[in-house]
């Protein structure tokens, strides 16, 4: 299993759409997307628009499908009209 950490910084005002399409891409990958686990959605308790997704997936090579995916392409292009600046991501494994 991998972790993949979402950081994002939402512009103000679109904070509630931002976390609503959350809850529907949440949704999307439950249902549909085979080797995604689940998902939290963090808010920055010092400033109310930063926020983190963690997020748990199967292996490294089921999260990379996912990134390559339309429906990830789609999901960042809108996401271009209500984050300020680029989100980055990082990818983190157990140590056993």
């Amino acid at each position: 299993m991998i972790n993949v950490g979402f950081y994002y910084r939402v512009k103000k005002g679109h904070e509630k759409e931002f976390e609503q399409t959350f809850s529907s891409v949440l949704e999307y990958l439950k249902s549909s997307y085979p080797g995604f686990r689940d998902a939290k959605l963090y808010r920055s308790v010092t400033d109310p628009q930063e926020y983190l997704i963690y997020s748990e997936w199967d292996d490294l090579d089921t999260f990379r499908k996912f990134i390559s995916s339309q429906a990830y392409r789609d999901t960042t292009s809108y996401g271009k009209n209500i984050l300020e600046g680029r989100p980055t991501h990082r990818v983190l494994q157990l140590v056993e």
